[in-house]
């Protein structure tokens, strides 16, 4: 059996281990100065899932392969009783980990999301990223004006426009597997299995403004997780993290202490 290719992650500080994981279209960048603020406490492992970040490309793009990813990082840097945080797709990925080694999380943070299915709904930007030619868009300014014509939300665009690097001189690329999440895009939106429990602490953080979490998904999240506190993060949409980093580190924090 061929062996399971390993993560990449960025690792700072010690102590108990706290990883975390990205959300759709996200990288473990995107985590680091909340990364560094938890540093100082615990060892954190800001980890960039497949077909994203430094990550390795696969054509195979679902929960199930993502929590095998992360079930053989854990045992790669040999931890044990982790602490994990996943944001949107990230915390479908915490979840179903959490709920299939319920041995190896002590605590689980999601944020922003909820077991349930979602319906796909990241047409335009996959319209937009698809509409690039990086032959044509060559300078990070043209990717930006394409992706305009589909993305009329500013934040949206800057937030893609991290995954643009250069590949080499004059070459410019996405990070992420664009195939592979255009190819898999229903998965994303994947329900967490139905009878599965996770019974030690865990926190969900919804944002005040954002529509993934409302009163309707509290029982299906008490369903499978029965251990659980649900705080709202005020003035925040579904980057909470990014829009109020402020609460979003003091809630967490309590939490874990």
């Amino acid at each position: 059996m061929a062996e399971h290719p390993i993560l990449h992650a960025t690792i700072k500080g010690e102590g108990t281990p706290l990883l975390i994981l990205h959300g759709y279209f996200g990288m473990s960048d995107n985590w680091k100065t909340l990364g560094n603020q938890f540093s100082e406490n615990f060892e954190v492992h800001l980890i960039d899932q497949r077909n994203h970040g430094r990550s390795f490309h696969e054509e195979v793009f679902n929960y199930s392969a993502l929590a095998a990813d992360l079930y053989a990082y854990i045992k790669h840097h040999q931890l044990d009783k982790v602490l994990l945080i996943g944001h949107s797709m990230g915390g479908k990925t915490a979840m179903l980990f959490a709920v299939t080694y319920p041995e190896l999380v002590s605590k689980l943070i999601v944020v922003d999301i909820a077991p349930r299915q979602y319906e796909p709904h990241h047409n335009a930007i996959l319209a937009g990223l698809n509409s690039i030619d990086f032959a044509v868009e060559n300078s990070r300014g043209k990717v930006d004006e394409k992706l305009a014509v589909f993305i009329p939300e500013v934040g949206v665009r800057q937030f893609l426009l991290k995954n643009v690097y250069w590949k080499e001189k004059g070459q410019l690329a996405f990070r992420f597997n664009r195939k592979a999440l255009t190819d898999s895009n229903s998965e994303v939106g994947a329900a967490l299995p139905a009878f599965t429990l996770f019974k030690k602490p865990t926190l969900f953080l919804k944002g005040e403004n954002s529509a993934y979490i409302t009163a309707k998904e509290i029982p299906i999240i008490e369903s499978h997780f029965t251990n659980v506190k649900v705080i709202e993060i005020k003035n925040a949409g579904h980057w909470l993290h990014a829009e109020n980093p402020k609460q979003f580190y003091a809630e967490v924090s309590e939490f874990l202490s």
